[in-house]
């Protein structure tokens, strides 16, 4: 039911794509010129990594109050599902834009797709493990002290592989991540990856009382939602570039301040996602789109000194290769206002 959190594996094959389950419908914001002498409006897909979600509110935000349009651009945002090849589809110019994240961009990276991040709207991730309050752990060292107990992750993901390392995991129960919620509301010792504005909802709504316990707080704190395009398009469709972040960048702020459109959007093109769920994800995601500290002006910005780390934690717990991956090549701050 939901993201690329549920652990259904990456796609690495860019020639020949991945398949995958039939993602929803696009949506489609058409421009209308003021005039015959308007210009024509540029047709641009952002295909997103997952099903609609409040992860990926701005970019309907965006949409839906025709800030797109403001910039002259006629956007299809593309649904995603598993298995959905969306780096590797701009990587190749089959689209122009889309939505991941950071660890996975580094992954793709490492297979020769030049591809780069133009902003971030989300800067801590929301990335957890989801555990019972009175299991015992209230941070993720004390897993292994928990006994019983029984961890289910998809180990393939550079998060799980980085979690194995830091923590000693040998003396708890690690099992791959099953889709929902059912085995976590069966099971007082039964924690599992979640991300923490949609998973606990759906436990606290069961009558279940679950704790989140944030992968950044042990230092891995990737990107989320990233906007990327392919290195191609930043060199010779700059002002394309340009307008597609500044009119994401503008909607971001409008989802964080006033969401319900946007949600109404994601709804119609995710039943699954409930407005009710959609309004607690646009509200826990204010906090890690906009930590304390951190103005809203700089929404979008990245640092080098986070990509560096990225890079360093995935080649130290063996998911690239070393020197594989130049942290500075990954991302650009051309198009982010600058402060």
């Amino acid at each position: 039911m939901f993201s690329h959190r549920i652990g259904l594996g990456l796609c690495f094959v860019f020639a020949f794509g991945c398949q995958s389950e039939k993602p929803a419908s696009p949506v489609t914001k058409t421009s209308k010129a003021a005039d015959s002498s308007a210009a024509k409006p540029i047709d641009v897909t952002l295909a997103l990594n997952w099903y609609p979600e409040a992860e990926h509110g701005g970019f309907y935000a965006a949409l839906v109050h025709d800030y797109f349009k403001d910039e002259g651009l006629n956007v299809t945002i593309r649904p995603g599902g598993p298995g959905v090849p969306v780096i590797a589809d701009v990587a190749s110019g089959k689209i122009e834009f889309g939505v991941d994240n950071a660890d996975k961009l580094l992954l793709l990276r490492a297979q020769q797709a030049d591809v780069v991040v133009v902003m971030s709207p989300i800067q801590n991730s929301p990335r957890c493990i989801m555990v019972h309050k009175k299991s015992g752990p209230t941070r993720l060292e004390d897993l292994a002290k928990t006994k019983p107990f029984t961890l289910a992750m998809n180990q393939g993901q550079p998060f799980a592989q980085f979690l194995m390392k830091k923590l000693n995991l040998e003396d708890i129960r690690v099992v791959p991540f099953p889709s929902g919620i059912a085995q976590f509301l069966d099971d007082p010792n039964f924690g599992q990856q979640a991300y923490s504005f949609s998973e606990p909802f759906l436990a606290e709504e069961k009558g279940s009382d679950p704790l989140c316990l944030m992968l950044s707080d042990i230092g891995f704190n990737t990107y989320t939602s990233v906007l990327l395009t392919r290195r191609e398009l930043v060199d010779q469709q700059p002002e394309l570039v340009a307008k597609m972040t500044r009119a994401s960048i503008r909607g971001w702020k409008k989802y964080l301040a006033e969401p319900d459109e946007a949600n109404k959007q994601i709804h119609d093109q995710n039943s699954q996602m409930g407005m009710t769920i959609l309004a607690f994800g646009a509200k826990a995601l204010r906090a890690s789109c906009l930590p304390e500290g951190f103005d809203e002006s700089r929404l979008g910005e990245m640092t080098a000194e986070r990509w560096q780390t990225l890079v360093s934690q995935m080649t130290e717990i063996g998911s690239i290769k070393p020197d594989s991956v130049k942290a500075e090549e990954a991302f650009t701050l051309q198009f982010v206002p600058s402060k």
